[in-house]
């Protein structure tokens, strides 16, 4: 039997006694990460996902983790469904009593060309990771954060070079992004701040590297991350954790990308074949392209 997982964070112990935090997508990869650094602070935590026999198993291990008066609940929440996010945020104020933390973790895409996407699974990916976190967002607001403030945090990706094979999650990735800037300028007169963190494809997790079927996909990445490693899901954890802290009173409508600056090096995980598709543009060009007209 594997040791527990010792969990630790870089803040002071008891930063968030008494705060309570939703965490959609938080039994696996870097929700589970999320989930676990908030209850080592102190944080009650509602983790919501659509998959609820896998939620409840990771729920009873992450307990069996906890070494602060912090609780832990979980429910089935599929985040696409309007009536189940209300009834989420409604079970969570009843549960807890109040919602000070949101963290819109829960997504899912699948890899695959564009060209190749039936309107299904395009929306799909859309709904669940744009649609999804506008509707937490929404009825977050709604029903707690309108009157009683409180902090947001939406994990993106690393999208601003585009994300080939993955061009449904990059677009809603983007469409998060903006959101997020909107709801922060929306919202501030209730007292709400809003950010987004962005993991690099570098992240690595076995819930992610299970669901591409390669392992070794993620050290593809290396080379072209100028920190030259991967990232870890604590690392994203951290910079959530920052984000919900005090530390960050100030910063609102912001992204922090996590990515060993790769985001500044080159495309990721990707290679394009040699091909003599695309045709240079000169003023000759242009110039006999006139004479034709």
């Amino acid at each position: 039997m594997a040791a527990p997982t010792k969990i630790c964070s870089v803040f002071r112990n008891g930063l968030f006694n008494g705060k309570v935090a939703i965490v959609t997508g938080g039994g696996t990869g870097i929700g589970k990460a999320i989930t676990q650094e908030l209850l080592y602070l102190g944080c009650n935590v509602m983790v919501a996902s659509r998959n609820e026999e896998r939620l409840r198993k990771a729920t009873d291990e992450m307990k069996k983790n906890i070494t602060s008066p912090a609780e832990l609940d979980h429910m089935q929440c599929n985040i696409r469904k309007e009536e189940q996010v209300q009834n989420l945020i409604s079970k969570t104020l009843k549960r807890f009593g109040k919602l000070d933390f949101l963290i819109n973790n829960g997504g899912g895409q699948f890899p695959a060309r564009a060209e190749t996407f039936s309107l299904k699974g395009w929306n799909a990916v859309i709904e669940t990771n744009l649609t999804g976190t506008f509707l937490c967002c929404r009825e977050a607001y709604n029903q707690w954060m309108n009157d009683n403030g409180g902090v947001i945090v939406n994990i993106i990706a690393d999208m601003w070079k585009g994300i080939p094979m993955m061009s449904h999650t990059g677009a809603a990735r983007a469409a998060v992004d903006n959101l997020t800037k909107s709801l922060a300028l929306e919202w501030a007169e209730s007292g709400v701040r809003i950010n987004s963190v962005a993991p690099g494809s570098s992240i690595y997790s076995e819930t992610a590297a299970a669901n591409y079927g390669d392992p070794k996909i993620f050290a593809y990445n290396i080379p072209k991350i100028p920190l030259k490693r991967l990232g870890t899901v604590e690392e994203i954890s951290t910079s959530v954790c920052f984000l919900l802290s005090p530390a960050s009173a100030y910063i609102t409508g912001e992204t922090i990308k996590v990515d060993g600056g790769g985001s500044l090096y080159s495309t990721m995980m990707y290679n394009i074949p040699d091909h003599k598709k695309s045709k240079a543009y000169t003023w000759k060009d242009d110039e006999e392209t006139k004479s034709k007209l």
